[in-house]
């Protein structure tokens, strides 16, 4: 006790000359907007920075590359529709996004990484979960905001295809038809290659491996399954050519839309699925959509942990 005492009498002494300092800081007591304003800000974040919007330069020039690039054949036909008076375009607007989609994706292998990997490389998404956003609403919000990225991509061109046919005074009540019909098969196909590409970019923080696994998912795919395609054709196993078509994603959009929105479809011989199979595609669409939303709740369930 004796050795205890100088002790106590020396803390209580520190003590004695600790000051407490207001400077100035204040408690927010502005408006709480909650948990639906916070996900509509990440969302617009989200969205923005798809297209490098807000960002550097840099960060800028490959998204709006891929923009111009998904445009300028549309802009190509339709001055030639024009210029020839041809009485129709030289390619469906269902098939547009078919042909462009090496650049679609790219523009996915791209995007997709850059929305989800800094946040998981730099650890901030249990900040995110603090409040007010829960899982459900980080999910949600990235998942709109890629998937209405790609829309914006590429709906882009079937509107300047459309705009063009009005202006070449092509038949006002297909063009119409076959516009809508476009719209809806790209906002499927947004659905899809957006949760595929999160999915696989939310696995990784490392943004290069994501590309490349993205890029091997959607562009490698199609061409793997297009040439086993082309193989049973010509071994004239034209009943396998629909069915092979269920193993890649931008296939499976294109058997989606010949079997219900009457497109052309690109399969070997232009045999696409038929009603019947088309109900199969639909499903394994839909199934892969909700599957890559539940697998993102689950990731991000463990990581905000």
């Amino acid at each position: 006790m004796a050795v205890e005492q100088p002790q106590i009498q020396a803390a209580a002494q520190r003590g004695e000359q600790t000051r407490i300092h207001n400077i100035g800081y204040r408690n927010y007591d502005g408006p709480r907007l909650g948990r639906a304003y916070a996900r509509r800000s990440l969302y617009s974040q989200s969205l923005r920075g798809a297209y490098g919007l807000g960002r550097s330069v840099k960060s800028k020039v490959l998204p709006m590359l891929l923009f111009v690039v998904m445009c300028v054949p549309a802009l190509i036909m339709v001055a030639v529709a024009v210029a020839t008076k041809a009485k129709d375009l030289p390619v469906d607007y269902t098939r547009y996004a078919v042909i462009m989609q090496a650049v679609i994706g790219l523009y996915v292998a791209s995007q997709g990484p850059q929305s989800v990997s800094r946040d998981l490389r730099f650890k901030t998404v249990p900040l995110y979960f603090s409040r007010p956003i829960e899982t459900v609403d980080y999910v949600r919000a990235k998942y709109a905001a890629l998937a209405s990225a790609l829309f914006v991509l590429t709906a882009a061109p079937l509107i300047v295809l459309y705009v063009g046919a009005l202006l070449a005074k092509l038949d006002f009540a297909d063009q119409t038809k076959g516009f809508g019909q476009g719209l809806v098969s790209v906002a499927l196909l947004s659905l899809l290659f957006a949760g595929i590409g999160l999915v696989i970019s939310a696995v990784t923080p490392r943004r290069g491996f994501g590309i490349a696994a993205v890029i091997a998912a959607l562009t490698i795919s199609y061409g793997a399954v297009s040439t086993v395609q082309a193989i049973a054709y010509e071994q004239s196993s034209t009943g396998a050519v629909p069915w092979l078509g269920l193993f890649s994603p931008i296939t499976l959009v294109d058997g989606v839309q010949t079997a219900f929105l009457g497109a052309t479809s690109a399969f070997p011989g232009g045999e696409g699925p038929s009603s019947g199979q088309g109900v199969v595609y639909l499903i394994v669409v839909l199934a892969l959509i909700a599957g890559c939303y539940g697998l993102l709740m689950r990731r991000y369930r463990k990581v905000g942990l």
